[in-house]
């Protein structure tokens, strides 16, 4: 039986104490500052808020490319001679990443390539949702878990509130960026992933603490999440008053794991300092 390796990109936040047990194999994606090209994960995320803090400019980010991305499998290969790869990539409609995957993949045999269509936590729901599959059911056909995985795509549910409109802004990634104009400042933003692309959703009014709590209370009211797992995503910044009220709702509707993930140099460029988010699979 030959072994099945799974790989994803840094964009995942995909914690390295889950990655190092299930040997799931992370891409680095790129953010740019000063005109220098940094890994994500070489650099501590406090070094981009401390950039914009002097320059009061926002990095940029950028895709893995896809000679990077032919390394990469390489390395897999050398490492887990004979193994098939399943990569469940970034999504295609926020980054090039997926499609220089593609490119990079052609020259390769046993290579599948799935679109998460999500970002973050959204993207570390399905790849931990394949992960287990895979532990549960090790004889499994390649093609019947790759059929698998891409049908609880659509059931990931990923949603967040910035902590600096100024990032969200300044990063361009959301799709109806007029709504987030005007008198916005004083308002936040809930953001979405909505076939693929971030999208404005909500607004919420008040103080980070009110703000987490309510839209914590409607993604479980507007969502039937899977009760075996839930992941907060967090920025740094975040009261740790909000995390600890937040685990609280999350014991008090029942679920059994919970785990918080820090958002890498990638997400936290876009997000900003402060931010909260909840990711999940329904059922």
């Amino acid at each position: 039986m030959r072994r099945i390796i799974f790989s994803t990109e840094s964009g995942a936040d995909l914690p390295s104490d889950l990655a190092y047990k299930h040997d799931v194999q992370v891409v680095p994606m790129h953010v740019i500052m000063d005109g220098k090209d940094y890994l994500d994960g070489s650099i501590p995320v406090a070094d981009i808020y401390d950039f914009y803090e002097r320059t009061k400019k926002i990095p940029s980010t950028t895709s893995t490319n896809s000679n990077e991305y032919h390394d990469f499998f390489t390395k897999i290969k050398a490492d887990f001679p004979d193994c098939i790869i399943v990569h469940i990539g970034y999504t295609s409609r926020a980054s090039s990443s997926f499609q220089n995957a593609t490119i990079a993949a052609d020259g390769f045999e046993d290579i599948f390539l799935i679109d998460a269509l999500n970002v973050s936590g959204g993207l570390t729901a399905i790849v931990m949702y394949a992960v287990t599959l895979l532990e549960n059911n090790p004889a499994v056909a390649p093609a019947r878990l790759i059929e698998k995985i891409e049908s609880i795509i659509p059931k990931s549910r990923l949603a967040f509130v910035p902590g600096s409109l100024e990032f969200l802004r300044a990063g361009g990634r959301v799709s109806n960026a007029a709504y987030l104009g005007g008198s916005l400042l004083k308002i936040k933003p809930l953001i979405e992933l909505v076939e693929g692309k971030l999208v404005s959703t909500k607004k919420y009014r008040g103080k980070m603490s009110g703000v987490t709590e309510n839209m914590m209370r409607d993604y479980l009211n507007q969502y039937k999440i899977d009760k075996e797992q839930l992941y907060f995503l967090y920025s740094i910044g975040l009261d740790e008053r909000i995390k600890q009220r937040i685990d609280e709702i999350a014991e008090e509707a029942g679920f059994k794991n919970v785990k918080w993930i820090q958002a890498g140099a990638v997400i936290s460029t876009h997000g900003g300092p402060g931010a909260f988010g909840i990711a999940g699979l329904e059922k």
